[in-house]
Formats: C-alpha cells, structure tokens, sequence
C-alpha cells in the first residue's frame, strides 16, 4: 500500500523543530478539524471526524497529540504518535452545547502545559492554525497559558509543505489515479437526459471504488450555470449543447489531486470550440515554463500574456496556478509578481479559466510534480484528453 511511513513523520518533525528554534519558539501547536485538517494531518496522520484535534510538539521528546473522545479510536489507529490527551474543549465542533462524556479520561491545556513545563521552557508558542481554530478555543488556550507568548507559526508549515518527498508524490499521483477513473466514470454518463447529480454520482462511485479516502469536491454545473463557477451538482437536466463545467478532487491517504477537463454535451458551437482551444493553449504555455529554476511568475505570465493577446483577459477571475498536496491548493500560489522560483519536487496545478466568455465558462485543472528539466503529468486522462483535443478536435473515453 502506498503511505507515509511512520519514519517521515519522523523527519518531518525533527525539520519542524529546526525550524522552531530558528523562530525562538519553544513549543509549536499544530492545529486542526475536519475542515481544515492539512497541517494536522501533515505531522501526526491524524483526521478529526466532527472533532477538533492538536499535535503538541516541544523541542525535546515525543509529540502530544491533543483529541476529543467521540474519535479517540480512530485518532489512535491512523495517529503516527502514541501520546494521546483527550480534551473537552475538542469535542463537536457543531453544536454550542455541552456533550458529557462520562467514560473520557479527561486532560486540560493547561496540565498538559504544565507537564511540558517540567521538561523545558515554554514561553514562546507558535499556534499553527490559528486562523482555523475558533475564537472559544483560542481564547481557552490563551487563559491557560496566561505567562505565555502565542505567535501566528502558519508560515513554518506552509514552508515545510513547499518540496515533496518521494512517498507524498507516490501518494499525490495515486490520487490522480484515482481522480482520473472518476472523472472518467463522470465523462461516460454524461449525455443529453442526465441530471448534473447522475454526473457527479458517477465519479464518486467509481472513485471510491478505486480507493478514494474522501472525496474533496465534485463540482458539476451545466449549460447557464458554468457561470456559477464552482458550482455544486443539482438536479439540472442536462441538455443538447450544454457546456459542462465537472471537477472531481479527490483524497488519498491524505494527498489531494484535482482533474478538470472543459466539455460539451451533444452539439458543439464555435464559441464553445473557441473557449476550449484557448483553455488548452493556455494550459500549454503553462506548461512550457515549468522546471526548477524557472521563475513562479512565469506560467502566470505566460497565461495572462496569452489572454490579453486574445482581448478575453476580462474573463480571467484568478490566477492560472497553485501548489497542491495535502491541501487542494496550498503554496506556492503565484501571480505575475511573485518572486522565487520552481524547485524540483515541487507539485503544482495548472487551474487555467475564464468565465463569462462567449463560448460560456469553463476551467482545466490537471496536476504536475516539477523536475530538473520539465514536469511530470500526474494525470494521465487530462493529458490524454488534451492529446486527443488538439490532434482531432473532439474527445472519446474507451
């Protein structure tokens, strides 16, 4: 099975802490829910379920992992750490009332500081997470450190995130693998007569059955409501010249990869042909500036360039490219301004779009791993499709 090995997570932390004394800080608090479980998941494997969780990393020792008792049993079978404290303040995140417990064998903050505190100092704290985590926790957790300094860490993560290792790309292309029999299942069904749910029933059977842990979004909307842009699935009838606008994210054993490829059902008009082969061009001239060493700017720049050039910048809402791993898009998140540059292992999405064009509004969405000399697909339907596009002018799933 591909995973990261406890090992890493190893190295993870022991890169963390580097970086944590860099930074003065003495004990780093990693925070994370059900909705956003990135940073969670990245240093303990750890995914609350209508929970909230922490992993609580000194500079010396074992981490703590912090966790609400509903989803002990699953924290314990997917936690990379075996220290694990049950706290009030995590449990639901969904309702105000109070939830007894009786059998939970309760800690606090504030004894788990206290314990911290016999090991080492503990003055300064960065919180990662601090702008996910509600204003009730926050403020639970400042009052039980009152002789504490609590600073916004969220860079130290997102830096550590920046570079893959050979198992989170291993993971990352499995997810693609994934999506692609997704999407692939969502193409087969879509016909005149099918609602955009039957669209989006259709990629989560078949994705699950290919052994998605979750999938992250299925955006699926149809005809007049591709301008909704990220539009969720409805019971729309889907009918003769529709453009379809379907994106399938999909999660694997944390790593999550997107496809996207911009089509219509039954008749095609030239408008439509149109949007498509600048959605395609595009995405090529994207492409074309991936390597390590290249500037983050230059794929923007190269999209935006090529828009202005045809006079559709005007339906350009964002930009043309995002990091993903464990976080759909996460960084670096570039525009034609950003300084640094691509470096191997980096993972990207081209998410190229326009929307309110003639020909309606559609986007693709594929993902790349950056290499020495170039990039490569980590789908091998959006690059087929495009393939397919360019030398016939239509697509066909087998």
């Amino acid at each position: 099975m591909i995973h990261i090995p406890k090992t890493e997570f190893a190295s993870r932390i022991e890169r963390i802490r580097e970086s944590m004394k860099a930074e003065g800080l003495d004990v780093c608090f990693v925070y994370g829910d059900e909705y956003r479980r990135e940073n969670l998941r990245y240093v303990s494997n750890y995914w609350p379920i209508f929970e909230r969780g922490a992993l609580l990393l000194p500079l010396t020792g074992e981490p703590i992992l912090l966790a609400a008792p509903e989803g002990e049993e699953v924290c314990r079978e997917m936690s990379a750490w075996q220290d694990i404290r049950l706290i009030p303040d995590f449990a639901c995140v969904t309702v105000p009332d109070v939830i007894a417990y009786p059998q939970a064998n309760y800690s606090s903050f504030r004894d788990v500081f206290k314990e911290l505190k016999i090991r080492q100092a503990v003055r300064r704290i960065g919180i990662v997470g601090m702008d996910a985590m509600s204003h009730y926790v926050l403020e639970t957790l400042r009052n039980s450190l009152p002789d504490c300094e609590l600073l916004d860490a969220n860079s130290m993560l997102f830096r550590a995130r920046l570079t893959k290792s050979e198992n989170e790309v291993a993971c990352l292309k499995e997810a693609a693998r994934i999506a692609d029999a997704g999407y692939r299942a969502l193409l087969k069904v879509a016909a005149v007569g099918r609602t955009e749910l039957q669209l989006a029933a259709a990629a989560h059977e078949a994705a699950y059955a290919e052994g998605a842990e979750n999938i992250v979004f299925c955006l699926v909307s149809s005809g007049a409501r591709v301008g909704t842009i990220i539009g969720r699935a409805t019971n729309k009838v889907i009918e003769d010249g529709d453009m379809v606008m379907a994106a399938l994210a999909v999660q694997y054993e944390g790593y999550i990869a997107t496809a996207n490829f911009p089509f219509v059902v039954g008749t095609m008009a030239p408008a439509q042909r149109e949007l498509i082969n600048q959605l395609i061009e595009a995405n090529e001239r994207a492409l074309a500036c991936l390597k390590t060493g290249a500037p983050l700017a230059a794929p923007v720049r190269a999209v935006k360039g090529y828009f202005r050039e045809l006079s559709v910048d005007r339906f350009d809402l964002y930009p043309p490219m995002h990091g993903c791993g464990v976080a759909e898009a996460e960084s670096p998140y570039p525009d034609e301004q950003s300084e640094g540059t691509f470096a191997a292992m980096m993972t990207v999405n081209t998410d190229i779009s326009l929307f309110g064009h003639p020909g309606g509004s559609n986007r693709i969405e594929e993902g790349f791993v950056i290499t020495e000399d170039g990039y490569e697909p980590m789908s091998a339907l959006v690059r087929d499709l495009c393939r397919q596009w360019k030398e016939t002018g239509s697509i066909s799933i087998e």
